[in-house]
């Protein structure tokens, strides 16, 4: 017996040596894995900290704890679990769209989630939040939905995009967005109708200054630019470009915008309009140039920055109230940028010598030119200047309105020739007041009950017809002898 026991002892080492050695790779590769699933710490955004929340409630909106959610997208990916608190959320290392994927193994028996896949839109200063909710009967189908959350709470948005308290709608939605202002039954109160009238004002100033270039061109060439709407999406694209690629601050990509859309319009000017007006083109040909040219830039812009919306400033709008009217910081200092600018043109045009051959230019260019005036080369600073102009306004336009899109300049033609129509073809003060009140007919007719909100636009070209039908001039524009 007793010369058997080092047999058995020696075997009892080898068991412990040969379990150790099977465990102890097992616990540090499950390491890694209960870490991924364990709860993420609460994530609180600040101005340099984006987060993403993944929530999952039952069907009456309880929170169902351990459930699991891989949150992924630009290049990141991490797996959160719920908790009977509610929520699990993330810091992401920055800014852009992420995919939330609940796994399916861990819901408890007998509750479907509606769907699999959310996507969110994480922003700087904020939590984008994605809401799954389960349901004891299957959903018939579960696709990826965009911004399916839950109410934002403060300082918090949604999947989708921020809301700008500052124009009583979604700022996500961007310029052309359905709007969310309501009346009660007893019709719109004082506050509202204050409200409106201010985001009326913001439209209708930022619109002149994309349409004074409209009627500056028209004035001095006689054309209508219908690729003027393209020089005010290029505006936001290169704004977008600047501040989110190049990591440009605001200001300097402003500056950027100026340069590069006035450059195009100097090149357009160079490479088509000179030559055509050389072999004199008649207005009409040249017009339907003008609508082959907005053709191609629309499709180019689309090509480089895709068919979805884009914000030009990552961070959310801060609200900011004025005479008891709320908007957003960004807007506020668009505003005073554009009347600083209008006030600029002006003083341009009735103050310098280029504003006032300008202006004889526009009067008679054949008088013009036996005053020893180059009509060439002051219609190619007035493509300039309103191809600069309007791509500022479309920055201006992005930021204010919260985001944009390949369309907006299209969007934003038909407005501007009825701003430019109903001021008086030709007359830069004549943008300036019909846009004031095109921006103030489109804001405040949301506020007519019963009326969808996605007609507002639809006003504008109303008033274009009339305008037409009874003072064909303008309001400031002069009546003419035809023929």
């Amino acid at each position: 017996m007793t010369a058997d026991r080092p047999n058995l002892a020696t075997a009892a080492r080898r068991l412990l040596a040969t379990l150790a050695a099977v465990a102890i790779p097992a616990v540090i590769a499950a390491a890694p894995a209960m870490a991924a699933a364990a709860p993420a710490a609460e994530c609180t955004p600040d101005d340099s900290t984006a987060c993403v929340v993944a929530i999952v409630l039952d069907e009456e909106s309880n929170p169902v704890p351990d459930v699991g959610v891989t949150i992924s997208g630009a290049g990141f990916e991490q797996d959160v679990i719920t908790t009977q608190e509610g929520p699990a959320s993330v810091e992401v290392p920055q800014v852009g769209s992420y995919t939330l994927t609940i796994d399916e193994a861990t819901v408890p028996d007998g509750l479907f989630p509606d769907t699999t896949e959310r996507q969110v839109t994480a922003q700087t200063g904020s939590s984008a939040r994605a809401a799954f909710r389960l349901g004891t009967t299957p959903p018939e189908s579960a696709e990826p939905t965009d911004g399916a959350t839950t109410a934002p709470g403060d300082g918090e948005t949604g999947g989708a995009e921020p809301t700008d308290a500052a124009s009583g709608g979604a700022a996500g939605e961007g310029l052309g967005g359905a709007g969310t202002t309501t009346t009660g039954g007893g019709g719109p109160s004082f506050e509202q109708i204050w409200q409106q009238f201010g985001s009326g004002i913001r439209f209708g100033l930022l619109l002149a200054l994309a349409s004074v270039g409209i009627s500056l061109i028209y004035g001095t060439t006689g054309l209508s630019s219908f690729s003027h709407g393209e020089q005010v999406t290029l505006g936001a694209m290169f704004g977008y470009i600047g501040v989110n690629w190049l990591n440009m601050p605001v200001w300097l990509a402003v500056i950027l915008v100026i340069v590069a859309c006035g450059a195009t319009g100097w090149l357009q000017d160079a490479a088509i309009w000179a030559p055509l007006r050389r072999r004199g083109t008649p207005v009409t040909q040249m017009m339907i140039v003008t609508i082959g040219l907005s053709l191609a830039l629309q499709y180019t812009i689309q090509m480089v920055i895709g068919g979805r919306s884009h914000r030009v400033l990552p961070q959310n709008p801060r609200p900011l109230e004025i005479a008891g009217i709320t908007l957003s910081t960004a807007s506020w200092l668009s505003m005073v940028v554009a009347v600083v600018v209008i006030l600029f043109i002006g003083w341009f045009l009735t103050r310098t010598r280029i504003g006032r051959a300008t202006r004889a230019v526009s009067d008679n260019t054949a008088l013009a030119s036996a005053t020893g005036i180059n009509p060439d080369r002051i219609i190619r600073i007035v493509w300039v200047m309103s191809t600069g102009f309007a791509g500022l306004a479309g920055m201006l336009l992005a930021i204010s309105f919260g985001s944009f899109n390949w369309s907006l300049g299209m969007l934003l033609l038909l407005l501007m020739f009825a701003a430019v129509t109903l001021g008086g073809l030709g007359t830069a003060y004549g943008a300036l007041l019909g846009s004031l009140v095109i921006g103030l007919v489109v804001e405040m007719s949301t506020l007519i009950p019963g009326m969808p909100s996605d007609l507002r636009y639809a006003s504008a070209l109303v008033i274009l017809i009339l305008v037409l039908l009874f003072r064909p001039q303008g309001l400031l524009g002069r009546a003419e002898r035809i023929g």
